[in-house]
């Protein structure tokens, strides 16, 4: 559409700054947001041009719309889970040993924002604050999520390791039987309380709180743009959440497999 036509319309503006040369290599952030802008200026310029006459410019500016807004959901995609921001929230060379402590507040809330701007603009309200969106995709480039799933693989390893200790002790019987209580029974639990409960456990936990933070709504965006997510982010989404939630249950297998060898000697605690 010949921005030209639209001369008393808002809109003109923004068509313009569409196809100018800054418009056609901008970011897909601020495609998006031109879009947006689009969407929400189109209406009283189709009014506008019904009254004047011009309905078949009108009718024509309708079909862009109709276009534009079957089109929104890819761009939200592009601009948010395929842009370099979320490549960096998802990026890391090596993991800090006291990580998840002191990690920030900041990128879940970005990811909840960022849902719910979604959800807005899907639902047919195209406001945005364009600075403000900017900055939550920066936020969000300084997020822990690689972080998090390096930790939890790391903490899972290592437990799959002592599990298939567990494992393998079990496998030849009853650590306890009857009266016979080899020292292993009370070695046990102490090596449990010391290297697990005190050790192993508490970061376990915050592992596991954090991954509640930043997953549900990182899970809630994907959601709203399912339909338009790409084989290959579809493939890589499965793995993720299965990995993910694997990682993160190893702490509980762990206790379990524990509790199951020490079982006939009292369990954990002992006697």
């Amino acid at each position: 559409m010949d921005f030209m036509e639209l001369r008393g319309c808002a809109l003109q503006e923004t068509i313009g700054k569409r196809n100018s040369i800054l418009g056609r290599h901008a970011r897909d952030s601020q495609r998006l947001l031109l879009e947006l802008e689009f969407l929400r200026l189109a209406p009283p310029c189709v009014d506008k041009l019904m009254s004047n006459g011009q309905q078949a410019l009108a009718e024509q500016l309708q079909r862009n719309v109709t276009i534009k807004r079957e089109q929104l959901p890819a761009r939200i995609f592009n601009a948010t889970l395929a842009n370099d921001e979320f490549g960096s929230f998802w990026r890391v060379s090596e993991v800090n040993p006291s990580y998840p402590e002191n990690t920030s507040s900041v990128p879940v809330t970005s990811l909840a924002s960022i849902n719910a701007l979604a959800r807005q603009w899907l639902a047919g309200d195209y406001r945005v604050d364009n600075r403000e969106f900017e900055l939550l995709l920066y936020d969000l480039s300084t997020g822990d999520g690689a972080s998090l799933w390096l930790a939890l693989d790391q903490q899972a390893a290592w437990l799959e390791g002592a599990d298939q200790v567990l494992r393998q002790r079990a496998a030849n019987g009853p650590l306890c039987q009857g009266r016979i209580r080899p020292a292993a029974a009370d070695v046990l639990p102490t090596v449990v309380r010391k290297f697990f409960i005190q050790g192993i456990q508490p970061r376990a936990a915050m592992l596991g709180r954090r991954y509640h933070d930043l997953m549900p709504p990182l899970q809630a965006l994907e959601a709203q743009l399912q339909a338009v997510l790409p084989t290959d982010y579809r493939h890589w989404q499965q793995a993720r959440d299965r990995d993910l939630r694997a990682y993160s249950e190893a702490p509980a297998r762990h206790v379990q497999n524990l509790q199951n060898l020490l079982k006939p000697c009292g369990g954990i605690n002992g006697n």
